[in-house]
């Protein structure tokens, strides 16, 4: 079977925006006094029918307005000279000032040999440009064709708030090519590809051209989509007390629902996320954009299904975590962790990867994210790794969801050297739900009928009106008030 022709930059842009509404920001590109460097530049103007290697404007993209910037590697290997870079510096500071968001395609060697380091510095000022639109909590999404190398990986290719790639597409910041000239050996086959950089979650998935629209829509539809007013508050509901060692067996049960379920009942315009974007992925822990009655939010959960005697929650889960909230805080979006989990990893790889100071370090980003934040203990609430999911304007808990320093029978190994005592440990340290409301950890409870496990649709809907209306209501608070009133909750 032969493999389709990649599409040229024009190519992109008319299967990715609505039809007939790109409008170029392109201006005229000086010509160089260099006669070769001259002649090499009209060739490729005349075999691509460009004038430079990218492509600047904005169009609509299911009817919303959007700016673009696009490489065409047949123009002289999509490398980015002064020219191009001026052009791309400039269509950000338009697209900031316009405050549309921006989505980036890039297909380049990277920096134009020709025009040697005064081009390449020139990736300098792409970066800062793009710091500036992120700071003005504008989203900024990029799809990574083939082939992506050197600067241009390494500066506007690198920065998405989202990032997909195109299937088999080359992508490493050094080339082969290159590399092979440099080193007398050839790269190992199979890295520097775009499904590698996926597996090491370096990028958020793996999306063929036709897909494009498809992904960066539903994206924006949570990253810049209308915020509605908060949905009414479900109407409460008398929740007979439960033994807590009852909602700890009933917790682990394989088929209670977790994070994902409550995204597939729950939740619309979900857009995965994946790994740290630095090179971890966690099974253990999932990140998604979403809208919850509308709501949307940035959403980081512990995944029920991720996480396995032989793979326990790790420190990569959590510095994925704070990817997460460095989103939220750079959108302006609220925040919703998920808590379930049997425990961080207690192994040597988990010490030597930092877990105690990814905890730290989530607990204070939570205590001081400008955000508003949710969180929902969904069923096992264990030690440190739960924690650290913990600290939010408002917590939200299932009825058989629990929390606990340790699991009961840890806790009863070190005080009674056995794990007899475990139900009697439990009750005694208030992990239950209705123990957690009687002391202020959660402030609302979510009931079960009579578990989750046996209506696990019903229940995450049901969680999911809760946790749109008080998504919304948080965001309604003025933010010097809600963080004063976190803090305050914080102190106890």
């Amino acid at each position: 079977m032969t493999e389709a022709p990649r599409l040229s930059g024009p190519q992109l842009l008319a299967a990715t925006l609505d039809a007939d509404s790109f409008v170029s920001w392109d201006s005229p590109v000086p010509e160089p006094a260099d006669p070769d460097y001259a002649a090499s530049l009209a060739a490729a103007r005349d075999r691509t029918g460009l004038d430079e290697s990218v492509i600047t404007g904005c169009g609509t993209l299911d009817g919303r307005r959007v700016a673009v910037m696009v490489c065409e590697f047949g123009f002289l290997g999509g490398s980015i000279g002064r020219a191009a870079t001026r052009r791309l510096i400039d269509a950000v500071h338009r697209a900031t000032a316009e405050r549309l968001p921006l989505l980036a395609a890039t297909a380049s060697g990277g920096t134009r040999m020709q025009e040697g380091t005064p081009a390449f510095v020139g990736m300098i000022g792409i970066g800062a440009a793009l710091a500036a639109h992120k700071r003005a909590g504008l989203p900024y999404l990029v799809y990574l064709r083939h082939p992506t190398t050197g600067g241009v990986l390494a500066s506007w290719g690198a920065l998405g708030h989202l990032t997909v790639a195109e299937p088999g597409a080359l992508i490493g910041f050094l080339g082969p090519r290159v590399y092979e000239a440099l080193y007398g050996a050839s790269f190992p086959e199979g890295i520097q590809v775009a499904e590698n950089l996926y597996a090491h979650g370096l990028i958020d998935a793996v999306v063929p051209p036709d897909q494009l629209a498809e992904i960066a829509a539903r994206a924006l539809r949570v990253l810049v989509g209308d915020r509605m007013a908060a949905p009414a508050e479900p109407p409460a509901e008398p929740i007979e007390p439960v033994p807590a060692w009852e909602s700890i067996t009933r917790s682990r049960r394989r088929d209670r629902p977790g994070v994902r379920r409550l995204l597939k009942y729950a939740a619309t315009d979900v857009s995965m996320l994946n790994g740290t974007g630095q090179g971890e992925r966690d099974p253990g822990l999932m990140l998604a954009l979403a809208r919850f009655g509308g709501v949307p939010c940035v959403l980081l959960g512990q995944d029920r299904r991720g996480q396995t005697a032989e793979q326990p929650l790790g420190p990569g889960a959590l510095r994925e975590a704070r990817r997460g909230m460095r989103l939220a805080t750079e959108l302006g979006l609220p925040l919703l962790t998920v808590i379930d989990t049997p425990g961080a990893a207690l192994s040597v790889a988990a010490e030597e990867g930092g877990l105690a100071g990814e905890i730290a370090r989530c607990l204070t980003d939570l205590a001081t994210l400008p955000t508003p934040t949710v969180s929902v203990i969904i069923g096992q609430g264990t030690g440190g790794g739960a924690l650290a999911l913990l600290p939010a304007d408002r917590v939200i808990c299932a009825q058989h969801g629990w929390l606990s320093p340790l699991p009961p029978e840890g806790a009863s190994a070190i005080i009674h050297r056995d794990t007899d005592h475990a139900a009697e440990l439990a009750e005694a340290q208030g992990v239950s739900s209705a123990e957690l409301l009687a002391a202020g950890i959660v402030d609302k409870i979510v009931p079960e009928r009579p578990d989750a496990a046996e209506e696990p649709a019903a229940f995450c809907r049901r969680m999911g009106q809760v946790l749109a209306h008080e998504l919304a209501e948080q965001a309604s608070i003025d933010s010097h008030e809600r963080l004063a009133r976190r803090a305050a909750r914080a102190r106890g």
